[in-house]
């Protein structure tokens, strides 16, 4: 059976965007469980023990199944392999990866991937993305998740969406990868056929 996952960053002790985990994690249960009652993550992790960077992954369906922290680093991401696979969904932060795991191992010897889908760019294998044009950031406007980062960023009007064409990347001067774990700005990198590598199909 599939379950579905909330990643949450707590530091000094706080607990991260935790409005954004709370809606995301409620409208999964009421749209896939039918689950009206709304629940407070808040009572179910232990923050004030966790001062460094912590991975907070909470596991549930209908309800909380498991809570566990682990200690997080900052991946070194500096360069992405282009995939394509246009039936591809991951619209729940779910345990099943196995398709976004399949796209990953196509990376050759980029660190990261990332997925086109009908012509337009998406996401990382685990991160939302905001790309530069010289005046704003611009983000996927169909991503394959829609991260709590992602909804923080675009209710403050740090990022906003745009439908962006393949053929529209290199329009752009530089690209921010972010998750709930990685703070926007952490990862950034300039756009260039250094960074962009190895255009791969899974499927047409």
């Amino acid at each position: 059976m599939c379950h579905y996952i909330e990643s949450i960053c707590i530091e000094k002790g706080q607990i991260l965007n935790l409005s954004f985990h709370n809606k995301r994690f409620n409208t999964t249960r009421k749209e896939l469980f039918g689950s009206s009652s709304f629940v407070n993550l808040e009572d179910f992790i232990n923050a004030e023990t966790h001062f460094e960077r912590t991975k907070c992954r909470v596991i549930y369906d209908q309800e909380i199944i498991d809570v566990s922290y682990q200690p997080y680093k900052l991946p070194s991401i500096n360069c992405l392999s282009l995939v394509f696979d246009n039936e591809i969904n991951y619209q729940y932060k779910s345990t099943d990866r196995n398709r976004i795991n399949q796209l990953f191992d196509l990376r050759n010897d980029a660190d990261d991937i990332l997925i086109v889908k009908n012509g337009l760019v998406t996401d990382t294998s685990f991160c939302n993305i905001a790309l530069w044009n010289g005046m704003e950031w611009e983000t996927p406007a169909k991503p394959l998740l829609k991260g709590t980062r992602r909804e923080q960023l675009l209710s403050n009007f740090t990022i906003k969406e745009r439908n962006i064409y393949l053929e529209d990347i290199y329009t752009y001067n530089k690209i921010r990868l972010f998750n709930a774990m990685i703070q926007f700005g952490e990862i950034e990198l300039m756009i260039n056929k250094f960074t962009l590598k190895n255009t791969i199909h899974k499927n047409a």
